[in-house]
């Protein structure tokens, strides 16, 4: 343990979780000039609650976007453009590489990431105007590539629905990666774009095992919801998939083969995998998880992710930044092809259609036979 140890510095050895939270430090962002230490003086605070609990509490701050299309020229994914509703994922999950992204708000990649939240009340509105604008070209919007578009917040915002409702009104294909049963709540708009060949979903399975999903994705939903959101999507003719995302050499590696069979079982046609991602301010947050909760598994895990990323912990090379090298990484590739092919999981992939299409109506120029 002492080896992990040194990889975090300042690591404050008498840090407890929050509960119901994944990060256990609210650690500055890089570009803050002083560092901040969460301490308890026994006073609360505007974001903790009042009750004993040590609970902090979830805020979210309306963001006055200018754009809700997000371009990447990635080669390594397999789209050009997506939305994200939220900033901030308040699912919390240890491991997520978008924590890093809260340091450009002046926020913590810690427990900010997951309690001061943002959202973009007028995405369905700029969505509308963005594809009603001349020249666009259609292509699938990803939805779920950075944070999660059913974090708990939208069950109330519905922001995420409302784009949905413009997508679906247009004949626009999206595709969605969630870690959220609250998915199956819009069945009823994505079951008929389905059937247009215009939706499909990703359920994301880190774990089957309860106790370590509690400690790395906290308020995400349970590992037998995911798989029942996966049944009732499928049984909806969604066609839905797998995600075995991350995968935590150490931790959770030893059950990819269960859980693909669990979701194929549960109507998964196709099946993906990402290699654990620690990038920037991640590394040290995950590590303090790591100690918190799996002390006996800390200096193994590290151990393993330094194999499969060439003796770091991070690669950001295209090409590799998904899988990693080495020995390690070639065996998880093998294993997850050869279940995939045993399963009979991604057969069958079709394109996703783009020429039905529709413009916005009421950002067009007015037709002239409208009204007659």
């Amino acid at each position: 343990m002492a080896r992990v140890e040194r990889l975090v510095e300042h690591h404050d050895q008498t840090a407890r979780p929050v509960r119901g939270r994944g990060s256990v430090t609210n650690r500055s962002g890089r570009f803050e000039a002083n560092a901040r230490i969460l301490f308890d003086d026994g006073w609360t605070d505007g974001n903790r609650a009042d009750d004993g609990s040590g609970q902090i509490r979830t805020s979210v701050t309306d963001e006055p976007a200018r754009r809700i299309i997000t371009r990447n020229e990635s080669p390594d994914i397999g789209f050009d453009r997506s939305i994200n509703p939220y900033r901030g994922c308040e699912h919390g999950c240890s491991y997520c590489f978008a924590r890093p992204t809260h340091a450009y708000m002046g926020l913590s990649p810690g427990l900010d990431f997951e309690t001061r939240l943002f959202a973009k009340p007028d995405a369905a509105r700029l969505l509308e105007r963005e594809l009603a604008a001349p020249g666009y070209k259609v292509r699938s919007i990803a939805m779920g590539t950075n944070t999660d578009p059913y974090q708990p917040i939208e069950r109330e915002r519905r922001i995420t629905r409302q784009i949905l409702e413009v997508l679906a009104r247009c004949n626009h294909p999206v595709g969605i990666v969630t870690k959220n049963a609250l998915i199956v709540r819009d069945i009823d708009i994505l079951a008929p774009m389905a059937a247009k060949g215009l939706a499909r979903v990703a359920l994301s399975v880190t774990t089957l095992d309860g106790k370590i999903a509690r400690a790395i994705e906290p308020r995400a939903s349970t590992p037998g919801k995911r798989l029942a959101a996966i049944k009732a999507l499928s049984d909806a003719g969604i066609p839905t998939g797998v995600s075995v995302a991350p995968v935590i050499p150490g931790l959770t590696d030893n059950e990819m083969e269960a859980i693909l069979e669990a979701a194929s079982n549960a109507g998964a046609k196709s099946a993906s995998y990402i290699a654990l991602r620690l990038p920037l301010e991640v590394r040290d947050l995950f590590v303090e998880s790591l100690l918190t909760h799996f002390p006996d598994r800390a200096d193994r895990v590290m151990s393993l992710i330094a194999q499969m990323r060439e003796g770091r912990h991070y690669q950001a090379e295209f090409g590799k930044r998904m899988r990693g090298t080495g020995p390690l990484a070639d065996l998880i590739a093998k294993r997850f092809h050869l279940a995939i092919a045993r399963l009979g999981l991604n057969r069958q992939r079709v394109a996703p259609r783009c020429d039905l299409f529709q413009p916005p109506r009421n950002s067009r120029q007015p037709d002239l036979f409208d009204g007659l």
